[in-house]
């Protein structure tokens, strides 16, 4: 995907006129779209034999196939300490919040435009207005996507909202304030965005069947071109793959050249080591964890015992109890289960008759449509599943653990008429808070072992934010409501998102490098006790929003960076002059190593048992004080040596520069895997804190 050549360039004619070579006929019919406002390429309809014809031809970078990615699905800004007072600066409604998501609901309270002017007289996008849909000074943009024209009968030919994910991280990054918020009565507060002042654009990208990557493609085309500030998405595949062959990395990158930084998500695939979606360097990758409140769900058995689980349930039984029964002693026999099937509770494994009207004991942790198409009132599930984030259910749910679970089984087996109740949810304070949630994907990044990811985490547990009118919070519930709480590195990602728009506000010339350094640096470092995965499940620590706008150095880089990152990573000069959109090759001079990147991280992989010794040279720009003096400081851990040179950098001036070396020698897995230390520098204001790991190289495939 290279740039969009200068001057007169007709993009629909060039792509048929290379198609028609391909075709060998007329090729209007099979030309889908044309990127043509920020980068050059296409959409088309090829067979396998004509996709390997127009692969091999001169100009041509890469060619891919549209696949599909998938979505990565309040309380969470004061945990942060980053409340609705904080200093705000005085353009942030200038700021552009680019959505790329299911759409929005533009009627939400969130997204009205009481005492907004008019758009920032940078935009020069549009909204697609339809019967059902307008923009206003809030949303001050809308565009919808769907290259193949196949829309389901719940989608909206619009950029309204259908599915909610779109509704919710667009509130979370930028929603304005709405008091009395809550989820039937659950999460009760004021709800609001990191940036409330500023303007949300919105880019359809995602549909009932996922996100295709020709969609995603025609958005940060759109993007870009827009003048938006902040590109948020929270979206990826189940695992990373080569970077350009990665749509949100090839569109990020040009976004990432126009001075506009892309947030995303890192992936919901976790605990599973490597398993991380979104690794690009020139973007901000962003783990989830936990905030302060949780929500637990008690049963009450007929003996008075009552047992803690968790789940989001809105429904009050008001304590009424109702018959209680194992779904093991309840198959359907019928559809040819038998009770060590109906155990778990499974879609079609119960027998509706002697299950309707009562809770059901289920061996696992499920979806909960096994109990609620047999007409259960309820589920109460059992397992050894992590416990860290609560899940909405078609019926009242408690997930306990075993323990708990046996207890309950016991009292069913202790008497000829046993009975139960769920209550509904309440909020409780989590003291543990934060931990990175199980579920949020973990290093090492499985692209380039050598650049930490994910970057950082922020909340992604439990968020209350709007939700779309048009679908129930949780699947086989009729209601509507107006907020949702869901989790997700999908609901992380937007809180980045806000952060780092929250910065561009203050420094509007800054680039993405820089904002994503002041993030990083900034971030509240974690505990590894409570999170044995350490900076593979966190990163660089928590995002901390104030104090991300005094970082006092930057970790800067751009454009030339990242292509000498990637001549050292191999690319072909063929594919990085199209990526560049210039003539400019690889050579000594442009080829450097991973560790040289000018990364706010350290990261070695290193042979288990072996003394590896790596030197990593990085630049730092000044932000702070004008005159400054900055001293290393280094923690580390038995097996990591680290050496830092020169250990003082002085200061005269604003935005100077002063480069430095770090040494690391580290002895990895004769008894651990990993090995994390850290580098501050100080000047007894700024804590400029960058973590360095070293860690066993996971196996290749070759």
């Amino acid at each position: 995907m290279g740039d969009r050549p200068t001057g007169k360039f007709s993009a629909t004619s060039f792509h048929t006129s290379m198609l028609h070579q391909v075709l060998g006929r007329s090729a209007s019919d099979h030309l889908l779209h044309s990127y043509h406002r920020s980068f050059n390429g296409f959409v088309a309809k090829l067979t396998h034999d004509e996709a390997q014809r127009l692969k091999g031809m001169q100009g041509v970078m890469s060619v891919f196939p549209n696949g599909k990615k998938q979505l990565h699905t309040t309380r969470s800004w004061d945990f942060m300490g980053f409340s609705e007072h904080v200093k705000r600066a005085t353009t942030e409604s200038d700021i552009i919040v680019g959505m790329l998501d299911t759409g929005i609901w533009p009627e939400s309270q969130s997204f009205s435009d009481e005492n907004f002017g008019p758009p920032p007289k940078k935009w020069k996008g549009s909204c697609q207005t339809s019967s059902n849909f307008t923009c206003n000074n809030k949303i001050i943009g809308a565009k919808f996507y769907r290259s193949d024209k196949k829309f389901s009968p719940f989608d909206f030919k619009s950029p309204r909202d259908s599915e909610g994910h779109g509704t919710h991280t667009s509130s979370t990054a930028a929603g304005g304030l709405v008091s009395k918020a809550s989820l039937f009565g659950i999460g009760f507060g004021t709800a609001i965005g990191g940036v409330p002042s500023a303007r949300i654009a919105v880019y359809k990208i995602c549909w009932f069947d996922g996100c295709a990557d020709a969609d995603i493609l025609a958005a940060f085309d759109d993007a870009i071109a827009d003048g938006v500030d902040i590109i948020s998405i929270s979206v990826g595949s189940f695992s990373a793959v080569n970077y350009f062959e990665d749509t949100i990395a090839i569109g990020s990158f040009h976004a990432m050249k126009k001075g506009i930084l892309t947030s995303n998500s890192a992936g919901n695939s976790g605990p599973d080591a490597a398993s991380l979606a979104n690794v690009a360097p020139w973007t901000l990758s962003v783990a989830a964890s936990t905030v302060d409140r949780k929500f637990v769900t008690r049963v009450k058995l007929g003996n008075g015992e009552v047992y803690e689980g968790i789940s989001i349930n809105t429904i009050d039984y008001k304590g009424k109890m109702f018959p209680l029964i194992y779904g093991g002693d309840a198959p359907n026999r019928t559809g040819g289960y038998q009770g060590s099937n109906s155990r778990f509770c499974s879609l079609g494994s119960l027998d509706e008759k002697l299950v309707q009207g009562k809770i059901v004991l289920c061996d696992e942790l499920n979806d909960g449509f096994g109990a609620a198409t047999a007409r259960a009132v309820g589920s109460v599930m059992q397992g050894n599943d992590d416990r860290d984030v609560a899940y909405s259910f078609p019926l009242p749910n408690s997930y306990l653990d075993l323990y708990d679970g046996i207890k309950i089984a016991s009292y069913l087996n202790s008497t000829s008429i046993p009975t139960a109740t769920i209550l509904k949810s309440t909020a409780e304070t989590n003291e543990f808070a934060p931990v990175v949630v199980s579920f949020s994907s973990r290093g090492p990044n499985p692209i380039t072992n050598d650049i930490l990811k994910p970057d950082l985490t922020a909340p992604g547990v439990d968020i209350l934010a709007s939700w779309t009118q048009a679908s129930s919070p949780s699947e086989g519930d009729p209601r509507i409501s107006p907020f949702n709480i869901i989790s997700g590195t999908s609901m992380s990602c937007p809180h980045a998102t806000a952060a780092a728009a929250y910065v561009k506000s203050f420094y509007p010339s800054w680039s993405p490098a820089a904002i994503k350094s002041a993030l990083m640096t900034t971030a509240t470092p974690m505990s590894v006790e409570a999170n044995s995965d350490a900076e593979f499940a966190y990163g660089s620590g928590h995002l901390n929003p104030s104090m991300a706008v005094n970082p006092g150095l930057v970790y800067d880089a751009g454009e030339l960076d990242y292509v000498k990152f990637l001549c050292g990573q191999g690319y072909s000069d063929k594919n990085l002059s199209l990526v560049t959109g210039d003539n400019r090759s690889c050579s000594n001079s442009t080829n450097a190593t991973v560790w040289d990147l000018n990364y706010p991280s350290f990261a070695l992989s290193t042979k288990p048992g072996n003394n590896t010794t790596q030197v990593f040279h990085r630049t730092v720009t000044n932000v702070g004080s004008a005159v400054s003096t900055y001293r290393a400081v280094v923690y580390t851990r038995p097996g990591l040596m680290i050496k830092v040179q020169p250990s003082v950098l002085y200061f005269k001036s604003l935005y100077q520069k002063q480069s430095f070396v770090v040494t690391v020698t580290a002895n990895v897995g004769k008894s651990v895997n990993m090995i994390s230390a850290s580098l501050v520098w100080d000047d007894g204001v700024h804590h400029v804190r960058s973590p360095v790991v070293a860690f066993v190289a996971p196996p290749t495939n070759d």
